[in-house]
């Protein structure tokens, strides 16, 4: 119980600043809906038709992949609000477009959000501190930016907002496993060949249980407490490999996992432990005093049970 009360306690003089909810309006119809309604006319199929003013016939074409985005993707993300042209240059809206465009520089998050005091509780400038340490940095450069990981026409903030700790661990996970276990991918940023994630994990006892049940960045990041999702991709070498990180009563995951359900459970319910004995539970995670006085009771009547059965057999002979 004392463990119980001192962990609510660090959590509510740690993390107090982080409880602004997504600074997004999520619910009103987007605003720009209209002025995107030309792009996302080819740019939403992977068959597209223009007039040709020189033939003088529609033409049909096949749209590079990469540039084929869901509608309902991008009007359910944290940028539902945005035209096209609020990130990309007006000068696409000229069809055909400048074959020089291809070569504008991509915004990053921090250009749009570094200073802003409506996204402070976002950490942007933290992130980019972190993202700068981490080993996507370090060892590509500028190769390697926020889209890599973070699809501005689909990004969802995922740990801010009501998901279930699975919806949130597949979300996450599947953002590593776009280059981590896809060759191609991979490939953009490293002429290596990348093994099987399964058979770089095969230490763990049940690669699909964890890969399911818990995030990469789990095992592969430095903790970072004003952060909601820690950027410091550290080296392979520096991975989390014991169990006992998560499968502990002081798991690590109290402090990335399951923070943002931590604070909300115990705003809305005020009991730590109906959060963690939910969806989110590890063995070893925690305790719940009424299990453990079940398990002590249930455990008393067994021997009980044994104990009056030896009695009438020994009674009888």
């Amino acid at each position: 119980m004392k463990i119980r009360y001192f962990l609510i306690l660090i959590f509510l003089l740690s993390f107090s600043s982080l409880w602004a909810q997504l600074n997004v309006d999520m619910k009103s119809e987007p605003a720009k809906m209209e002025d995107n309604k030309r792009c996302f006319d080819c740019h939403s199929t992977h068959i597209y038709t223009f007039d040709n003013p020189v033939s003088g016939i529609t033409e049909r074409k096949e749209m590079n992949p990469n540039f084929v985005f869901n509608t309902d993707a991008f009007y359910s993300g944290v940028h539902r609000h945005f035209s096209c042209t609020d990130c990309h240059s007006p000068d696409y809206e000229t069809f055909p477009h400048n074959a020089e465009l291809r070569f504008e520089p991509m915004y990053s998050c921090i250009d749009c959000h570094g200073g802003d005091e409506a996204f402070a509780s976002y950490h942007f400038e933290t992130i980019e501190e972190e993202f700068g340490k981490s080993v996507h940095a370090s060892k590509h450069n500028e190769n390697f930016n926020c889209w890599m990981c973070h699809n501005p026409h689909s990004y969802k903030a995922m740990t801010r907002s009501d998901f279930k700790i699975s919806e949130i661990v597949s979300a996450h996970n599947q953002m590593c496993a776009s280059c981590h276990d896809n060759p191609l991918h991979f490939q953009r940023i490293s002429d290596s060949t990348k093994k099987p994630l399964e058979e770089i994990h095969k230490f763990l006892p049940n690669f699909k249980l964890h890969f399911s049940a818990v995030r990469c960045i789990e095992c592969h990041t430095a903790v970072e407490d004003t952060m909601w999702v820690a950027h410091n991709i550290l080296p392979k070498e520096m991975a989390v490999k014991k169990c006992v990180e998560c499968h502990s009563s002081s798991t690590m995951l109290i402090s990335s996992l399951y923070k943002y359900q931590t604070i909300e459970t115990r705003k809305n319910r005020g009991t730590f432990n109906s959060m963690l004995l939910n969806e989110t539970y590890v063995i070893g995670a925690n305790r719940n005093i009424y299990l453990n006085i079940f398990s002590i009771i249930l455990f008393g009547l067994s021997l009980l049970g044994v104990a009056v059965h030896v009695f009438f057999r020994i009674k009888k002979k």
